[in-house]
C-alpha cells in the first residue's frame, strides 16, 4: 500500500513530457500488441497470474527504477571515461613540464670546448 501511494504521488508530479511520452517505445507490432492486451484482459486461472495482477500497478514504478539504473549506469561509465582522460591528460602535462625543465637547464651559448 506504502510503494502504490508514494507512485500515486510521483505521478503527480511527473512532468508533462513523462505523463506524455512513454519511457520505452514498444517493439511489438500492432497485432502482437493487440494480442498481448487480450491475454492481459482475459480472466486468470493459475495463481500466479492472479497475483500478477495485483501489481501491474507497478509496471510505471518499475520503468522508471529501471530507467534511473540505466542512467546511473552510463553516468559511471561516463564518470570513469573522463578519469582515464584526465589521467591521460595529467601525463602529457608531466611530460610537457619535464621537458621544459630540461630545456632551461641547457646553456644557450654553445660549449667552448
Amino acid at each position: 500500500q506504502r510503494i502504490l501511494r508514494l507512485a500515486e504521488m510521483c505521478r503527480r508530479l511527473e512532468t508533462e513530457e513523462e505523463k506524455v511520452l512513454p519511457f520505452y517505445p514498444s517493439s511489438l507490432s500492432e497485432w502482437e500488441q493487440q494480442k498481448a492486451r487480450k491475454v492481459l484482459e482475459e480472466a486468470a486461472s493459475e495463481p500466479l497470474a492472479r497475483v500478477m495482477k495485483d501489481y501491474l500497478g507497478l509496471e510505471r514504478f518499475w520503468q522508471r527504477f529501471n530507467k534511473a539504473k540505466l542512467e546511473e549506469k552510463g553516468m559511471e561509465r561516463a564518470r570513469a571515461a573522463l578519469a582515464d582522460r584526465n589521467q591521460e591528460l595529467r601525463g602529457l602535462l608531466q611530460q610537457y613540464l619535464a621537458g621544459a625543465t630540461l630545456n632551461q637547464k641547457v646553456p644557450k651559448d654553445p660549449h667552448p670546448l
